[in-house]
Parts: C-alpha cells; structure tokens; sequence
C-alpha cells in the first residue's frame, strides 16, 4: 500500500501510523500561553522573595523618542506592575550625552532598589552602546550582554544572565517537547542579541544539538537548512526561510519580526517573521508562529532574569 501524508493542526507534534497512512501532525507553539506560565513561576517567587524583604526591581533606560522603543518601553513597565516589581522607568532626550547616560547607569548600579538595569536597544547614533552595556553592573545585567555574563554563558555557569530572547526559544521547544539531544539544528544569524547565544544553549549541555550557524555568507544556504530538524530564524529578512529550505518534520523558531506593506489592513502593513509560515509549516512537526510565538518569550525571560538577580542578593 502506498504511503499517504497528510497534515493536520493538534496540540502536540507527533508522528503516527494507522494502516499504512502516515499523519504529521503538525503543532503550532503558543508563544503566549508558554510566556504566561513563566509569569506564573516568576508570580511566586516574587511572593518568597517578599516574605524575606525583598523586592525585585528593574530599571529601564530609553535615550530619544524612536517608537517601537517607546512601546517596548511600555510593556516592560506595564508587566513590572502586574507581577509586583518595582519599576524604574528613566527617559533621556535624544541629544544626551555619553558622559549623561554612564551616569545614569551607574547611579542605577548603585541604587539598591534595582537589581536589573536595561538600556532600550538602539540608542541613537552617538551613543557607544558597548561601553554602556560595559558599565552595567554583571550582576544587574538582566539583558545579559555584558561579557562576564557571554562568558558565563559559555562556560555554561548558570550564576550568569541568558540574553532573553534565545533563553524564550530553548523554553518553547522544551514546553513542545522537541527533543534536542543528538538533534541537527542550524541556526540563521549571527547576532550576539540571538544567532550566538542560541548556538551555545543549543551545543551546550541542556541542548547536545549539533549546531551549525549559518548567515549572509554561508555557502548553499538551503541545503544546510535541509539538514535541520531544528530551525532557529534570527535573520532579519521578511519570509526568508521557504518550504525548499524545510525538510519534512522540522521544527522551526522564528525569531523574526518585520513590517510588510499590507492595503487590506487599516494600518497598511501586517507583522511577518522571517519565516514563510503559510509554506513552511505544513511540512513542519512544530513551529512558532508570527505574532504570538517568540516575542511574548522576551519579556518573560526579562523579568525571570530580574527574579534571579533579586534572589542572588540573599
């Protein structure tokens, strides 16, 4: 009897056979319902931390007036309040100085009411971001860009901070129960935001995947994909990744999030990853989805990493 595929959408992501015909039963990653559990667990930790004295805070720097980093801004904030941290929200004009935002940071390294600190990335052009990241305090750098903490990462120490985003990805896959020992995963982009610390989560010993970072200058792009039963897009580019880059039963982390113009919606562009999920995702054991998959992970990582700061002054 010849084998027949067919595809459909339940909550897990599993493989079955019944008389010869073979299901992919595809999952799509609830990114919002994974994140509420992560708020969950924080919610009650916040509370131990309380009953000892103590409260968690997070101080969140914005330099100028760029829009997606108000609203970024916004969120963290709004978020702070609903779990019970104390929030610092500090709004610099655009034309500050360097000299104005270190000094900022570092009354906010001495202020024992903080135990993040969070510069909105990016600054305007003049700003030197490095040496801002550089002078938050290790132990308040809840972004976890700092490089004692890069290194703490790669020497797998988990005293030190996990950037926020790449920390939400390895979380959805372990909520989806992908498994990712012994996995190939190729991760597209090499930022030190995502494409690097997702390589080493991945590589290290709470992913033994087999890692292969690709970018711009990698060579037949899309055979090394083929390849992947893990996909991680953090590339930057609106629907890159497409069904001839996806081997049957992938799963695939799209870490994208890109404007595209749109006339059927009243704003005139609609929100894509970088990812063809429409294409993609019928060949796919599991995937996120775009809104609604990574983004709502990076704030809940963020104030996981702000409990953990709290709870490492005890």
């Amino acid at each position: 009897m010849a084998e027949r595929y067919f595809c459909a959408i339940k909550p897990f992501g599993i493989v079955s056979q019944v008389a010869g015909i073979y299901a992919l039963v595809m999952q799509i990653i609830d990114g919002k319902q994974v994140a509420e559990k992560v708020l969950s667990e924080c919610s009650d930790r916040i509370a131990a931390l309380k009953e000892k004295g103590v409260t968690p805070g997070l101080a969140v720097v914005l330099v100028g007036e760029d829009p997606a980093s108000k609203v970024y801004v916004g969120s963290k904030a709004r978020k702070c309040v609903e779990l019970g941290i104390y929030s610092r929200k500090i709004e610099l004009p655009a034309d500050s100085t360097q000299e104005e935002v270190m000094a900022v940071v570092e009354e906010l390294n001495n202020d024992d009411k903080v135990h993040g600190i969070l510069v909105q990335s990016p600054p305007p052009p003049h700003i030197d971001e490095e040496a801002i990241v550089r002078a938050i305090n290790p132990a308040k750098d809840v972004d976890g860009f700092h490089p004692e903490n890069v290194a703490k990462l790669a020497l797998e120490d988990p005293t030190g901070f996990v950037p926020c985003t790449p920390a939400g990805c390895m979380r959805l896959l372990k909520e989806a129960g992908v498994e990712t020992s012994g996995a190939e995963a190729v991760v597209i982009g090499r930022s030190m935001i995502v494409g690097k610390p997702m390589a080493l989560l991945l590589m290290g010993k709470a992913g033994n995947a087999t890692v292969t970072v690709a970018h711009s200058r990698t060579k037949d792009l899309a055979e090394v994909c083929r390849r992947a039963d893990i996909i991680v897009a953090a590339i930057g580019k609106p629907e890159f990744v497409t069904a001839d880059m996806v081997k049957d039963g992938a799963t695939i982390i799209d870490v994208g999030i890109n404007r595209v113009e749109d006339a059927s919606k009243k704003s005139g562009y609609k929100l894509v990853g970088d990812v063809a999920y429409d294409e993609c995702a019928p060949k796919c054991k599991a995937i996120t989805p775009v809104p609604g998959g990574v983004g709502p992970m990076t704030i809940a990582m963020l104030m996981q990493n702000t409990v953990q700061a709290a709870e490492a002054t005890l």
